[in-house]
């Protein structure tokens, strides 16, 4: 099996430990039968996990690492520990061209300062950015990014935050001409800050590329389907993802409690039961699994901590899906395009 299509996997990463990491690998391996996986941790406790996993024979290769990170670590401490510890080799696997992404789930910090410090960023990125998959009323998920590697952005930023997650949507979306926005405090032309101004104008003029830029975008529209990129500084965009997280899990706790409050109500929930079935899963965070790291000079992951077997599964296919479609390259390209334009 070719190298490309190996992932290396922090197998000690994650709230649910070994064994939740591993039958998520045993669900992508089923999924997804081109794949093998660089399994790094403790070898004794994966050896011993793996005899639970008849699937995963001559499909895993197993990493020893002494140590791993600690959910609340200093990111400085973790890069001074990354030759031994799971998180650390995953990513040094990745430089070495022994796999072609890594994925962990594992503490975010430490994970975005051993990528950043270990792989360096693509020519031409200023600064990489967290890009996830959010639930829309679309007919697809919508890309977002940045979603909190960066808290200050200039115009330049923002506009290479646009051109990498059309890249990412094509790939991960299979979308030929993506509809990109900006989020911003209104639509008109005049709104939001001379940097967010000065992007847009640089977008409008980046018609030659794969996408299509629509202008601005408003928090409230984040989940309606009617673009497939947003871009934005990580402080806007991490406030603005916690915020729509907590909101759903609000509106979740309302429904759960209304339905609770009576026999009539119960009877009423056991009548609704498929329609909050369908609500539940398109809101499950494990169905939307795998965050991004663009920019980089490698494929990295980043999976919720507390995601379930599915959820790990789901970001370990992602990460495949990236590696066969030559991220990284796509993004070069469309970078090197739009800079010759503007030169």
């Amino acid at each position: 099996m070719a190298e490309s299509a190996r992932i290396a996997v922090d197998a000690m990463g994650g709230d649910g430990g070994l064994a939740v990491i591993l039958d998520g690998v045993a669900r992508a391996a089923a999924d997804r039968p081109e794949l093998s996986f660089l399994l790094v941790g403790d070898e004794a406790a994966i050896r011993a996990a793996l005899e639970s996993q008849p699937g995963l024979t001559g499909r895993v290769e197993i990493v020893h690492a002494p140590e791993t990170v600690a959910s609340e670590e200093k990111p400085s401490t973790s890069i001074r520990r990354a030759r031994v510890t799971s998180m650390g080799l995953a990513v040094d696997a990745v430089k070495q061209g022994r796999a072609g992404a890594a994925v962990s789930a594992g503490n975010t910090g430490a994970l975005m300062a051993m990528a950043k410090l270990s792989l360096r960023t693509i020519p031409g990125i200023d600064r990489p950015a967290l890009a996830a998959l959010l639930p829309s009323l679309g007919a697809n998920d919508t890309v977002m990014l940045d979603l909190g590697a960066n808290t200050e952005c200039d115009a330049r930023n923002l506009v290479q935050f646009a051109v990498m997650g059309a890249a990412y949507a094509r790939t991960a979306l299979d979308l030929e001409r993506p509809r990109v926005a900006l989020l911003n405090i209104g639509t008109e032309d005049l709104k939001g800050t001379d940097i967010i101004r000065d992007a847009a104008q640089r977008l409008r003029g980046a018609a030659h590329l794969p996408m299509a830029f629509t202008g601005f975008i408003e928090g409230d529209r984040l989940s309606r389907g009617e673009v497939d990129v947003i871009a934005c500084d990580g402080f806007t965009g991490n406030i603005a993802l916690k915020t729509a997280e907590g909101t759903a899990r609000f509106v979740a706790d309302l429904l759960r409690r209304a339905f609770s409050s009576s026999i009539r109500s119960k009877i009423g929930f056991l009548i609704s039961r498929p329609a909050t079935k369908l609500l539940r899963d398109h809101l499950d965070p494990n169905n939307h699994n795998g965050a991004v790291f663009l920019g980089l000079n490698g494929l990295v992951v980043k999976s919720h901590g507390g995601a379930n077997a599915a959820g790990i599964a789901n970001a370990l296919k992602l990460a495949g899906k990236l590696v066969e479609d030559d991220l990284i390259r796509r993004i070069g390209d469309d970078l090197g395009n739009i800079e010759a334009r503007a030169a």
